[in-house]
């Protein structure tokens, strides 16, 4: 048993290839429930008064909680080999203004940015986008001083701004820092004040609580009243196109799945040298609970999309209180799974127990019943991947989650700025149309494309080749 904790690294795989399969499947032939809740077929025109969650609205949410749980392993092993909190907030400092960088890039770099109709330029820029990011974040094997390393990953983010400073881009679109991938540009955020909070609060959990406990005031008071200084507080930015306060609600998402690595990270280590006898009581137990836990994240989806809120809230609970049961007792793994369990249940029923507030569970704008509850799933699916990466240690069959997890930034863009790319370029393209006949074929066209950027994320991981900030 090593001290990597597998199953957060298949929740960020998982994560991060239900998104790139998100974005590849057909759009106008595939049901409500394979879309964003407020972006409904067939217009698919953005509806901020329409609750409900579907599987696409899970996606972000897993990926921020991996991002939350992975600190104690990332930073809180840094601490305790003794590296300051000064340096610490550094390297937080510097990881956000790479991921803000890291959004910017690509998001100039996409071929629908470059021309119109997209041309072998803007083919070629895109491949020169995805090659260039490698000097940028990739962890360079050769041996060589660290100021040689800054000074690559300088020179390489140089040669990248100037390239974008200088493209005729399609449309009359020109350069500006205001356009960035969003969803990059909200983890930069989030990953800087989650480190930060983190770093001052290792060890003092309740701390953590009352900060977040503050904002979360913060929050509440600026929605209610817009004359007010918190409102004041949480609009103010004095780079727009850097921060936004709105971002701040994420860490709901972020900080539990801090909680779930902490939770983790010191049970692996209590773990060494012990003897896992006990882990061999553990195997229905763990049957009982894989079917709980997809139960319960199944479940969670059709029924608060299909709006079924007590029925839904009637099932969790009952499947809660079986888990509760199965895992009362017992030590090793079951002890492990009763701590996530219990934490992952309590957010679980503290989002559904807000879902009559804000209008219902929604994703944009993001409220606190979507946080809770998202949280809360995510937990169950770790669970989920606890029990098969950790404990039955399948790792063949989910080498495909864990490498990708391992690897997210190349999974991220594989698509846009490579395959993409060489499809057009070899005129494969073309094949893609034979997708766009029935909502079987329109779903197999993303199950193709993310496949393929599987590999590709599978294949660099392999050779360490591996995207980092």
């Amino acid at each position: 048993m090593n001290n990597r904790a597998l199953s957060i690294d298949a929740l960020r795989g998982y994560a991060i290839i239900t998104m790139v399969l998100s974005a590849t499947i057909v759009h106008g032939v595939l049901p409500g429930w394979m879309h964003h809740a407020q972006v409904p077929p067939p217009d698919h025109i953005f509806n901020p008064d329409l609750p409900g969650l579907t599987w696409v609205d899970m996606v972000f949410p897993a990926f921020l909680f991996a991002l939350g749980a992975a600190l104690p392993f990332s930073v809180g092993r840094k601490f305790a080999k003794g590296e300051s909190k000064l340096h610490l907030a550094l390297n937080a400092l510097w990881r956000g203004v790479k991921l803000a960088f890291f959004a910017i890039l690509i998001q100039h770099f996409y071929p629908f940015m470059t021309s119109n109709p997209q041309d072998m330029s803007s083919w070629l820029l895109a491949l020169f986008c995805f090659i260039l990011l490698f000097p940028m974040y990739m962890r360079l094997p050769w041996e060589m001083p660290g100021k040689v390393r800054i000074a690559i990953q300088l020179g390489a983010m140089t040669v990248g701004a100037a390239v974008m400073l200088n493209i005729n881009y399609a449309n009359g679109y020109k350069f500006d820092l205001h356009t960035s991938n969003i969803i990059i540009l909200i983890l930069a955020n989030v990953a800087v004040f989650a480190t930060l909070l983190y770093i001052f609060t290792i060890n003092k959990p309740y701390w953590r609580l009352g900060v977040l406990g503050l904002l979360a005031c913060l929050f509440i008071s600026s929605d209610y009243n817009p004359d007010s200084w918190q409102h004041a507080v949480m609009t103010y930015t004095p780079f727009d196109w850097l921060y936004n306060p709105l971002y701040l609600k994420y860490l709901f998402l972020v900080m539990p799945g801090c909680y779930v690595g902490e939770v983790l990270s010191n049970w692996l280590a209590n773990r060494k040298g012990k003897s896992d006898a006990a882990d061999k009581e553990c195997k229905l137990p763990a049957a009982i609970l894989l079917t709980l836990t997809l139960f319960i994240f199944i479940s969670n989806l059709y029924f608060l999309y299909t709006r079924q809120l007590e029925l839904n809230l009637l099932c969790t609970g009952l499947a809660l209180a079986a888990g509760f049961s199965f895992l009362r007792n017992g030590d090793g793994y079951l002890e492990l799974w009763r701590k996530l369990f219990v934490f992952g249940g309590f957010m679980l029923l503290l989002g559904l127990f807000l879902e009559a507030y804000e209008g219902g569970i929604k994703k944009d704008p993001v409220n606190f019943t979507y946080l809770f509850t998202t949280a809360g799933l995510s937990v169950m699916i770790l669970i989920f991947f606890s029990i098969i990466c950790d404990y039955y240690k399948c790792l063949r069959s989910t080498s495909f989650l864990v490498l990708s997890g391992q690897n997210p930034m190349v999974a991220y863009v594989a698509v846009d700025l490579l395959i993409y790319p060489l499809l057009n370029i070899t005129g494969a393209v073309n094949c893609l149309g034979i997708f766009h006949t029935s909502p079987f074929m329109g779903f197999l066209q993303g199950v193709v494309l993310t496949s393929l950027a599987v590999i590709v994320t599978m294949f660099f991981t392999k050779i360490k080749w591996v995207w980092r900030t």
